[in-house]
């Protein structure tokens, strides 16, 4: 019968709870391979990949501290964390927090939020609002707003469908042509009756 394992010191007895909470194959170790900073990020990535597959919760990545580095900068240490960032955004993990100097306690995302963050990313941008034509900016949000939809249904009356160049020149026109109508009076007054003029013309397009 073999002697049972001494643990010595804090990092023994540290790497004990780290095999019973991980175990072997929960645990990446770079700092035994000593990968330059390239391999240890592709090892991370497909390593993390892997386990979002196989549903494995919490897993421990151990980079090393970079004791025996240049400027004692672990360059494995610098590049799992650059790969943890990417592969947070592609919705590989949830999220990861530093457990050691030199080992990092990574939580796994469900599968679902791969889909969900590609999704995201495939997204077309949204476009902005065509900007208001300048001589409109007389008249409150609301009336250009009903405005821009009056000159909408014009222009979809006419058959043009590609109506972006052209919304504007329109709203122009009907200002124009509406506004002429509308007679003397303080300034409130008479955009109250424009309003009413678009509501009418849009209830024909109806």
């Amino acid at each position: 019968m073999s002697a049972p394992r001494r643990v010595q010191g804090f990092s023994g007895l540290q790497q004990a709870f780290d095999e019973v909470r991980f175990g072997g194959t929960r645990t990446l170790n770079l700092r035994a391979s000593l990968p330059t900073a390239a391999e240890a990020a592709t090892r991370v990535d497909s390593w993390l990949r892997q386990h979002q597959m196989q549903q494995s919760g919490e897993v421990l990545v151990v980079t090393g501290r970079g004791n025996n580095s240049e400027d004692g900068i672990s360059v494995v240490r610098e590049a799992s964390i650059r790969a943890f960032h990417d592969l947070k955004k592609k919705g590989v993990i949830e999220g990861f927090a530093e457990h050691t100097a030199g080992s990092f306690v990574v939580t796994l995302a469900p599968i679902k939020a791969v889909h969900a963050a590609a999704a995201r990313r495939n997204a077309p941008a949204p476009l902005p609002p065509p900007a208001a034509p300048p001589t409109l900016s007389i008249l409150s949000n609301a009336t250009r707003d009903a405005l821009r939809v009056l000159a909408e249904r014009s222009l979809d009356s006419l058959g043009i469908h590609d109506r972006g160049p052209f919304v504007e020149t329109e709203m122009l026109r009907l200002f124009g042509e509406l506004g002429a109508k509308m007679g003397e009076g303080p300034a409130a007054e008479r955009e109250r009756r424009l309003r009413a003029a678009i509501d009418a013309a849009m209830d024909a397009y109806d």
